[in-house]
């Protein structure tokens, strides 16, 4: 969202009675409001010299709030976020004389407003007005971060700056195998209690949550990956591996389980030994800033074209990756929710820039939200927004088909701040229609793209529908949850090299961790190499 044809690019420039006054530190303060209600906002704000050089911004209240966030990938120059989250209230940046770009966003909701500004050794205080493209909450949904590493301290600042409704900070995180979270080599040193925190009557943080991410076995680096578990109630005693004892544990707690990125190691046992809840279809190697993780994990099958260049997954390459590895585990009867994650407080990324939103009929409710996601009505952005029902009914529901009934129809829009690129309708995986995007010009200055589609189905499918934009050469995207359908008697079927991949991907594990993991662990290996022979003999 770094749309500013609405905006003249503003040079404030002081008057050259100030010229004397040297290289001595002044304010630039800054009122930033909602452009139709003239409400002060809260947001997130960059302030970059000339030089290169970041800028970091503080409340000009008491009873403000302000929270820098310096990050950047070793790897990658220019992977790098440099922003403070201020509250709604004036903020300051002292900064010395010379011209600076300031650039002043609110989560998805809003258009981005970029300017130059020019310090001439003088104070200086201005006036931005922020824009709504769209008013998500307006229509009924609400937006989460499942994958957050910001402290229970920063993110009632965050969250508002943000405009996230719902944030799940994984305050028991360990790396090392067998290791219980609740003794965590980087879980939250304070006592977290399970309770709701409400920061106001739309925007919460469940604190109780659980990340074993895998890097080290019996002190020898050995990685196995990641999986959450949100919205539990006590510690985990128990490390990992084996998992499934942890899956029993989160059920007994209502905890959901969520996979992280799908090509860890261990990724593909998972699903079949845990029932994972969620999968990450924006995970956080999906920035604002730079693609850098061109280079990670296990490779793609082939049958998913997986775009690479020179350095490895191009980002469309990374997105594409992560929707075939989906769609083959959904097809193999593992119907998993879509969720989005960013791990910022971790990654060079914005809190949300990756969310989900949960369709809600009766205004928010933080319960009633969980719920929800835990049916998959949602869709994941990292930018535009889908809106889209079938027969009527929001994703996350159970069509009934007879043999060659009725098709099924897809209705709805796709918005975003810019133009949409393409429209697309999946069926059990595979794009059975291609939209040219209208991009209509909405009262608010957004693009609008219509979706009125008929969709036969010959048997129990799934549908989705997933809309991209390309922003300065960066891919941005949505994807709804599924719209299942069921026709007796034509069970859904996988394709013969999704399951074979599937399958491809637990024998390498079972070859690396011989000699490494315990009975049990490989045991459970051996489970799910079973379970997905067994599904390889179904495939079509």
């Amino acid at each position: 969202m770094h749309k500013t044809d609405f905006l003249a690019c503003a040079v404030l420039v002081l008057g050259l009675c100030c010229a004397a006054a040297g290289d001595e530190l002044q304010p630039l303060t800054v009122t930033v409001v909602n452009a139709d209600t003239q409400a002060a906002l809260p947001c997130r704000v960059y302030v970059q010299g000339e030089e290169g050089t970041w800028h970091f911004a503080r409340s000009a209240s008491a009873e403000g709030s302000a929270v820098a966030y310096r990050k950047q990938n070793q790897a990658i120059k220019n992977a790098v976020e440099m922003h403070t989250t201020v509250s709604a209230h004036p903020f300051v940046v002292d900064l010395p004389p010379g011209t600076y770009r300031l650039t002043i966003e609110r989560g998805k909701e809003y258009f981005s407003h970029t300017q130059t500004v020019v310090m001439q050794g003088e104070p200086l205080s201005m006036a931005v007005s922020l824009r709504r493209w769209i008013d998500m909450a307006a229509q009924g949904w609400y937006s989460g971060d499942t994958h957050v590493h910001r402290t229970l301290q920063e993110l009632p600042n965050v969250q508002l700056a943000e405009d996230l409704n719902v944030s799940f900070p994984l305050t028991y995180w360990v790396t090392k195998a067998f290791t219980a979270p609740a003794a965590g080599d980087k879980s939250a040193e304070e006592t977290v209690e399970p309770h709701l925190i409400v920061i106001d009557p739309t925007h919460v943080i469940y604190p109780v949550n659980t990340e074993y991410e895998i890097f080290s076995v019996a002190d020898r680096q050995h990685t196995l990956g990641a999986v959450f578990i949100l919205n539990h109630k006590t510690p985990f005693e128990i490390g990992a591996p084996p998992v499934g004892p942890v899956a029993e544990m989160a059920r007994l707690q209502g905890g959901l389980l969520e996979l992280d990125k799908h090509n860890w190691p261990w990724s593909m046992m998972l699903p079949a030994v845990m029932g994972v809840d969620l999968f990450e279809l924006a995970n956080n190697h999906m920035w604002r800033t730079e693609f850098a993780f061109t280079r990670f994990g296990e490779p793609p099958a082939e049958y998913m074209k997986v775009q690479t260049d020179d350095k490895g997954f191009t980002e469309q390459g990374w997105i594409h990756f992560g929707f075939e590895t989906y769609y083959a585990l959904v097809n193999c009867g593992f119907w998993m929710r879509p969720t989005a994650g960013t791990a910022s407080g971790v990654h060079p990324v914005p809190l949300g820039f990756g969310r989900v939103y949960v369709k809600m009929d009766k205004g928010f409710n933080y319960d009633a939200w969980v719920e929800g996601l835990n049916r998959g009505r949602s869709f994941v952005t990292t930018g535009p927004m889908l809106m889209v029902t079938a027969d009527g009914l929001e994703a996350g529901c159970v069509l009934e088909r007879a043999a060659g009934g009725e098709p099924v129809h897809v209705r709805g829009a796709a918005l975003a701040s810019g133009p949409l690129q393409r429209i697309e309708i999946v069926v059990n995986g595979e794009v059975v229609k291609s939209i040219d995007p209208e991009n209509t010009e909405t009262k608010a200055g957004a693009r609008i793209s219509r979706i009125d589609e008929k969709i036969a189905i010959d048997g129990t499918s799934w549908i989705a529908v997933r809309c991209f934009e390309s922003e300065s050469g960066r891919v941005r995207f949505a994807h709804t949850g599924l719209f299942r359908v069921n026709v007796p008697d034509r069970p859904l079927r996988p394709r013969k090299e999704q399951a074979a991949y599937l399958v491809s991907r637990v024998e390498a594990e079972i070859k690396r961790n011989e000699g490494v993991l315990s009975d049990a662990a490989m045991q459970e290996y051996a489970k799910a190499m079973q379970k997905y022979r067994e599904i390889a003999k179904t495939a079509r």
